[in-house]
């Protein structure tokens, strides 16, 4: 059976707002031979939330010579024994002799108060395994997960089109994030965003040139126009968001 002190704690917290914070009980050591070899969640990647609710897979890799009567994967974003978030469901666990797939969907919310900014990045999240077997044998651990980082959008567009060669070409755009403290979609200001060039028939993107997003996060340069081509942002994001690209926009030099 699931310990009360896991039950009672996740209780508690999903009723509670973003700032409120509990004490986790320490891993209990395990007993018997089960033992948690691995914990996968998103498939190793980063999780990239916009404002929607995304379901994020979780997977342990156990090693136990008996069936398994209960596994529960948690996933929080934890400093020490303080806990900003907490998302918790029972595994389905599948695998013949001692090897054991655990695997669970879990929901990260954006609309909850439980998920705002502050929380976006690679560190404090974790994967908290409690795993029980039908001889007696049982384990738990914490263990590290990937980051949860903002999604971004660029937008772009080159003009005027056509153009004649020599002549000044516009390019604008904007950068945003999803904005999880406000549930939407907000410009990223003080950004560098790269102007990215790629002559017809293209097989490779070159920068031209870095511009900085204005307070709204829109973005404006110009080029003189050389050749037909493709033209697109590309914006390189810090540990806190996911990096993202433009549409590519052909222009018809002639």
């Amino acid at each position: 059976m699931r310990a009360l002190t896991r039950t009672g704690f996740a209780v508690a917290l999903v009723g509670a707002a973003f700032a409120t914070t509990a004490v986790v009980p320490a891993a209990q050591a395990a007993t018997g031979n089960l033992r948690i070899a691995k914990v996968v969640v998103n498939g190793g990647k980063d999780i990239v939330l916009t404002t929607a609710a995304k379901k994020v897979t979780v997977t342990a890799t156990l090693s136990e010579d008996s069936a398994l009567t209960e596994v529960w994967l948690d996933l929080e974003n934890r400093v020490g024994d303080q806990v900003s978030f907490y998302a918790s469901r029972r595994a389905t666990c599948t695998g013949s002799g001692t090897v054991k797939t655990c695997t669970t969907a879990l929901t990260l919310d954006p609309r909850s108060d439980l998920i705002h900014n502050a929380l976006a990045g690679p560190n404090n999240w974790k994967v908290w395994v409690q795993a029980d077997s039908r001889d007696g044998d049982f384990a738990s651990g914490s263990y590290p997960s990937v980051g949860v980082r903002r999604a971004t959008a660029l937008s772009g567009d080159a003009g005027p089109e056509p153009v004649r060669k020599g002549v000044t070409l516009t390019v604008t755009g904007r950068l945003t994030a999803a904005n999880w403290n406000s549930n939407s979609w907000t410009g990223l200001s003080g950004k560098a965003v790269e102007l990215q060039y790629c002559k017809a028939s293209c097989s490779a993107y070159t920068t031209v040139k870095t511009v900085t997003s204005n307070s709204t996060g829109n973005l404006r340069t110009t080029v003189k126009a050389a050749a037909d081509g493709y033209w697109r942002w590309r914006y390189v994001a810090p540990h806190w968001a996911a990096s993202s690209l433009s549409a590519a926009d052909y222009v018809d030099v002639r």
